[in-house]
């Protein structure tokens, strides 16, 4: 957890955190980067180093992490605010999720070589690569909170029948 939400030892302030923080990031992050993808490959195709089909991979992403946001938002926050318990399966899918969407953050690491620029890139294509590595930074930071700080008080040990 960073030293900025290092108070929010609430699990009900973290979601609300996690909402604020991260969800309200990614949405406006991502359809942007979509378009200054679009435009680096249209205006550079066929150029070495283009991030072919990464402006396609972007949308698609926009699409799944907004279903995935939603159900944190519309089914799993609310019930770690109201402190249910019998929350493992949601959970569960949470994390596949995060595996998915991880694999995906590795295929956009290997179309743009790690986020490395060619000689001389256009603005755009800068831009684009800064505001991808930003996202990266924001979507790990997201995932560990839930995944490390936020899960695991929901999720219950099934050899020993406890709270982990």
């Amino acid at each position: 957890m960073t030293e900025e939400n290092a108070s929010l030892k609430d699990p009900a302030e973290l979601t609300r955190y996690i909402e604020t923080r991260f969800h309200a990031r990614h949405r406006e992050q991502l359809p942007e980067l979509a378009r200054l993808a679009a435009k680096v490959e249209q205006v550079h195709a066929g150029a070495p180093g283009v991030p072919t089909g990464l402006a396609e991979l972007l949308r698609k992403m926009i699409g799944e992490l907004e279903v995935h946001m939603k159900k944190e938002e519309l089914i799993v926050f609310p019930a770690i605010r109201r402190g249910a318990e019998g929350i493992e399966n949601p959970i569960a899918i949470m994390r596949a999720d995060h595996d998915d969407q991880g694999a995906e953050i590795a295929y956009i690491r290997n179309l743009t070589g790690d986020l490395t620029l060619p000689e001389g890139a256009c603005r755009t294509w800068t831009a684009l690569y800064q505001g991808i590595g930003d996202f990266i930074d924001d979507f790990e930071a997201h995932v560990q909170l839930e995944n490390e700080v936020l899960f695991p008080q929901f999720e219950h040990d099934v050899r020993k029948g406890v709270r982990s």
